[in-house]
């Protein structure tokens, strides 16, 4: 297939397991959004991101949570926010995402791949 990534441009993708710390409406969003703020250890730090997540979860319920995000995308400006990774999740129906996480507890900034 022509559209098929290399081994390399893969490993180029940083996927790395974060602890969600802070969540809350973000209300400036155009789209029903969460302001996100993700701890990724001591070496990687706090990174923030806004989520499409409203349909299945509540800002307080995501506390705690860990997710899968990409961090080494360029920044992004989304609204008042600029988003300093891309939280991964499973796309459905009419933006239904379930979030990518580790299903058991592991140390934060530890890479994906």
């Amino acid at each position: 297939m022509e559209n098929d990534l290399s081994w390399q441009e893969f490993d180029r993708v940083e996927m790395r397991i974060g602890t969600i710390i802070e969540a809350s409406i973000f209300e400036e969003a155009r789209n029903p959004s969460y302001k996100l703020k993700i701890d990724f250890g001591e070496k990687i730090g706090h990174r923030k991101s806004s989520a499409q997540i409203t349909k299945r979860y509540q800002p307080e319920e995501l506390i705690g949570k860990q997710v899968v995000a990409v961090i080494n995308f360029p920044k992004k400006q989304i609204a008042t926010l600029m988003s300093e990774c891309l939280v991964l999740g499973s796309l459905g129906q009419e933006n239904d995402i379930v979030l990518l996480s580790s299903d058991l507890p592991v140390e934060n900034g530890l890479r994906v791949g």
